[in-house]
């Protein structure tokens, strides 16, 4: 099957180019403020919708430049340190999902703090939005023909532009699924159960942990970085972690009896 011939331009007016890629990411944040909103008017938390536009912006900009960050730290240190002017060329794509969360929960927890708005609480709302973005951001990076899969010989298998004539695992359509809709209706599901604060949080951490780890079974590795201890991609490196300590605070914070 051959890859879809898809202009990663969808407008370009003058000198201006509009990307996929970046529209993906415009209409994550659009859906996360909708959510959000919804998650708050629900939980009866005091967010006006200036107040969850500006929790959006400032998420917006942790996932960013965190997510950039940890591109450029876990993915390609070498080549950013041999061209420094090319670290905040985003519209290329390499953005690190692992940095762009730790950006996410920074930027929120500084504005929960400032608003003295339930830190947990927020937490658990905003996770709900997390799929979203990620299955909008995994389709953004289809259509750039990036982070393609290894060989296959599935039925469904796709000749990638720069991925040469073999037939490769779409693993991010793989990812848009595992990580967008299912992990969305685990997380539903959870929060239908009235968990404890902090509980559809920690789900999100372990479910992206997992379903990232096991996508990466059918990702190929990162061409500069390669398999890590014999077997380990940078990806499940990143993500294992994440699972066993999602899981771990599941668990506590089920027990606690606060």
């Amino acid at each position: 099957m051959q890859f879809p011939t898809i202009n990663p331009v969808f407008l370009q007016i003058g000198p201006l180019a509009f990307r996929w890629y970046g529209l993906m990411y415009i209409i994550g944040f659009v859906a996360g403020y909708f959510i959000i909103s919804a998650g708050a008017l629900r939980r009866n938390i005091p967010l006006s919708r200036d107040d969850v536009a500006d929790l959006i912006f400032s998420v917006a900009l942790g996932i960013i430049l965190g997510g950039r960050l940890g591109y450029l730290l876990f993915y390609n240190f070498s080549f950013y340190l041999e061209h420094p002017f090319k670290a905040m060329a985003i519209w290329e794509g390499g953005m690190s999902f692992h940095g762009g969360v730790s950006g996410a929960i920074l930027a929120g927890w500084w504005y929960v703090r400032k608003k003295r708005l339930p830190f947990l609480l927020i937490l658990d709302i905003s996770a709900m939005a997390g799929p979203v973005g990620l299955f909008f951001g995994r389709i953004g990076n289809f259509i750039n023909g990036e982070l393609y899969g290894r060989s296959t010989r599935v039925p469904w298998g796709m000749v990638f532009p720069g991925g040469g004539a073999t037939p490769r695992h779409p693993s991010q359509l793989y990812e848009a699924f595992l990580e967008g809709p299912l992990l969305l209706s685990i997380l539903w599901l959870v929060s239908r159960k009235n968990p404890k604060n902090g509980v559809v949080f920690w789900s999100f951490i372990a479910g992206y942990g997992l379903f990232r780890s096991f996508v990466e079974l059918f990702r190929e590795p990162d061409a500069q970085i390669g398999l890590l201890f014999g077997s380990l991609s940078m990806g499940q490196i990143l993500s294992l972690p994440m699972f066993i300590l999602g899981v771990t605070m599941i668990v506590i914070t089920t027990r606690n009896k606060v």
